[in-house]
């Protein structure tokens, strides 16, 4: 029988997913939910806003930023339903505006909940992405956490299958 101690870890388990404009995005953040799902943990879906580049009128600029956070609230909002749908619970939504990567290592430091970031790779022979890439590469040793790297052309049933 589970001890207490043990129950609250697993719901302490916190499965980050990095919402990028990438198509295997979509096989991260369903692998994360079937895992926290499984595993009784929790979804956070982290969106990075990169910096508007400079603009002549300050009030054009913040109009724009405004905007791009207004979109990030919109996609996560989306993102969200679809997690709660298969986890029973709702994600921690996260926006940062910054470059994505520092974001993340950021984030990693800072926030004690997050157990597992979990990336997929874009599928073909171009390589896994930038991001993954840079973290297991010159960064890896920013990492606190477990990275999972989800193959980004798996299928549905793949990923009930492997969760």
């Amino acid at each position: 029988m589970p001890t207490a101690e043990a129950a609250a870890a697993r719901r302490d388990r916190v499965f980050l997913v990095v919402v990028d404009d990438s198509p295997e995005r979509a096989v991260a953040l369903r692998y994360a939910a079937l895992r926290a799902r499984k595993s009784g943990g929790r979804v956070a879906l982290l969106r990075v806003l990169e910096p508007a580049g400079l603009v002549e009128w300050a009030g054009v600029g913040q109009m724009m930023a405004e905007e791009r956070r207004q979109e990030a609230e919109a996609l996560l909002s989306g993102l969200a339903a679809e997690v709660q749908e298969i986890t029973g619970g709702m994600p921690i939504l996260i926006i940062r505006e910054g470059e994505p990567r520092e974001e993340l290592l950021k984030l990693l430091e800072e926030d004690p909940r997050i157990s597992i970031l979990v990336l997929a790779a874009a599928p073909g022979s171009g390589g896994p992405g930038p991001l993954i890439t840079a973290l297991t590469g010159r960064h890896a040793h920013r990492l606190r956490v477990p990275m999972t790297i989800v193959p980004g052309e798996m299928s549905e049933a793949e990923l009930e299958r492997v969760t």
